[in-house]
Formats: C-alpha cells, sequence, structure tokens
C-alpha cells in the first residue's frame, strides 16, 4: 500500500509540474492582458477547488488596486477579463488617510507586505477587517470561510497585483475546506509566472511605443529640413 500511495503522490507532482510548465509557456506567448489574467485565474482553480476568485492590478500611481477579474461559481459570478461585463466596484485602496499603508484589507496587505495570507475561517479570523465579505454574505446568503491572498511578484521582487481565492472546495464532498500549505506554493509559484509575464508584456508595449515616437522625431526633424521628403517621411512611419 505505502508502494501505491508513493507512485500515486510521484504521478500527482508529476501532472503539477506539468501544468505548471504548460501555463509558463501560455502565459510567455499570449499577447492579450485580459487573456492572461484569466489564465492564471482559471489555473489557480485547477490547484485548489476555489468557489471565488478575485485578481487585482496595482495602479501605475501605487496607490490603489483595479479589479480585472472576478468569478464566484456558486454565485454564477463573471465579470472582468473577456468577459465584457465590467466590475462596478471602486478600486482598492493601498493607504488610509493619514498615509500609512492599509493592513487591515487582507489583499492590501498583502500588496503593502509582499506576503501571503493564509485564512481557514474569516468569520474568526481577527487580524483583518472583513466587513465588507460578511456584509456580501449576509446579503446574498453566501458563507465566506477559508481565504488565500497571493501577492504576483516579478523577477525584480516588485509587487504588480494579488489573487484573492476564497472557499476552497473538496472536490469529492463539496464541503468547503482550508487551502493546504502545498496550495499555497503552488499559488505562489503561479503568482510568480503570471506576474513576470505582465511586466514582459509592458515592457515590450514600453519599448515599442519609445521606438514609434523615436521614428516619429527622426520623420518630423528632416521635414524641417527639407520639405521636399516630408511627405515621405510622414507615410514610412504608419507603414
Amino acid at each position: 500500500r505505502f508502494v501505491m500511495t508513493l507512485k500515486e503522490k510521484c504521478a500527482v507532482l508529476e501532472d503539477r509540474i506539468k501544468r505548471l510548465q504548460e501555463i509558463g509557456l501560455s502565459l510567455s506567448t499570449e499577447d492579450d492582458i485580459n487573456v492572461i489574467f484569466e489564465l492564471i485565474m482559471e489555473e489557480a482553480k485547477n490547484i485548489t477547488n476555489a468557489d471565488g476568485r478575485t485578481l487585482y492590478m496595482i495602479s501605475d500611481d501605487g496607490q490603489t488596486m483595479k479589479f480585472e477579474i472576478l468569478r464566484n461559481d456558486s454565485m454564477k459570478t463573471v465579470m472582468g477579463g473577456t468577459s465584457g461585463t465590467d466590475i462596478p466596484f471602486p478600486p482598492m485602496q493601498l493607504f488610509n488617510e493619514d498615509g500609512t499603508e492599509n493592513h487591515s484589507s487582507i489583499v492590501a496587505y498583502s500588496a503593502n507586505t509582499g506576503k501571503t495570507v493564509n485564512i481557514k475561517d474569516a468569520y474568526k479570523e481577527k487580524g483583518f477587517d472583513f466587513t465588507g465579505a460578511k456584509n456580501f454574505d449576509k446579503s446574498t446568503g453566501y458563507r465566506t470561510k477559508s481565504v488565500l491572498s497571493v501577492p504576483l511578484k516579478n523577477h525584480e521582487n516588485d509587487i504588480v497585483g494579488v489573487m484573492q481565492l476564497i472557499n476552497a472546495t473538496d472536490s469529492k464532498s463539496g464541503k468547503v475546506v482550508s487551502f493546504s500549505d502545498d496550495m499555497q506554493q503552488q499559488n505562489e509559484s503561479l503568482a510568480s509566472q503570471g506576474a513576470v509575464a505582465l511586466t514582459n508584456k509592458r515592457l515590450v508595449a514600453e519599448l515599442k511605443s519609445l521606438f514609434e515616437s523615436f521614428i516619429q522625431l527622426i520623420a518630423t526633424a528632416i521635414d524641417k529640413k527639407s520639405p521636399y521628403t516630408g511627405g515621405h517621411c510622414e507615410r514610412v512611419p504608419e507603414i
């Protein structure tokens, strides 16, 4: 029996490694940012079977986090990404009114500290403010229990966003369970891959923009020097 169990564990580990390699390849080759967001969250669901999944991205000024993906299977909620449905919630504030870091919100805490937060039961947790989740539960009949908040760190250790998963579910019993250490580690790896992919896409887009601006600058300079070639130089950048 021990040998069979060991084989099963090896097979599971091999499958997980294969999936991480596949998702890494998909993330590196995909150009659509919204599709990249969805790839990250879909793989997070495969790892944890989480009922709720939310992805936040930090704004350029570093003051807030915008909702990018919002999914909840039991509530049949599909917002953000390629769904075409806007997420109506305001951005998450990363700082308090006095300028101090917001550590009361679990996702803001992860964004500000770069730490993963794994909570077994939100209703019993004393370290964070779950008032919003409890109010949502009260109005909808939902029950937020296990919560996992994972920061997206790129290759330079910069935080670009946060992935929050709610209510890991046992595939056999259908009961809500805690996020295991194994689930946490796999999601941290996934989040890192996603952060690197997103950072690379942004850098490529910035380089393209810089290159086009440089071409336009050269064309303008030549145009001013010689009006005879001006029309030609304006058409070349467009081509």
